[in-house]
């Protein structure tokens, strides 16, 4: 890095990535919360996981790529069939329809989530100091 640009364009970039990682612990933290949400009719659809995805954008006025939220969107796949013949969401079987939301996965995205987030802190942090190092060597 050779200019103050340069170092305030390292901020924009790390900083999308927060965004991005702040957005993907929102939609874990939704699925952690609702893990346990079923239906609440015969054969009633329970919580259904959100996933969240992401993309790298071309930012044409830093010359570089940032992170960027593509969207969220339901997770397709089978929810978990409990038997519960008690419970008011059962089917005619007994069966009850339960989130497809695996708290080791979400806890495993959690922290993964966590690791980049301060990844891209430390890169702000170690940018910042070069800056002002560089600042107190021109004064």
């Amino acid at each position: 890095m050779s200019s103050t640009s340069d170092m305030t364009d390292v901020f924009a970039i790390s900083g999308s990535a927060l965004k991005a990682q702040d957005q993907r612990m929102k939609v874990i933290a939704e699925n952690i919360a609702n893990a346990g949400n079923t239906g609440t009719t015969p054969g009633g659809k329970p919580y259904q996981r959100q996933t969240i995805t992401f993309k790298n954008e071309f930012d044409k006025a830093l010359g570089a790529y940032k992170v960027k939220v593509v969207g969220v969107q339901a997770d397709k796949s089978d929810f978990i069939k409990k038997y519960d013949p008690t419970h008011p969401a059962a089917d005619a079987q007994g069966y009850v329809l339960t989130p497809n939301v695996n708290p080791l996965v979400e806890t495993m995205d959690m922290s993964e989530a966590g690791r980049a987030y301060q990844a891209n802190l430390d890169v702000i942090a170690a940018s910042r100091t070069m800056l002002m190092k560089t600042i107190s060597l021109l004064q």
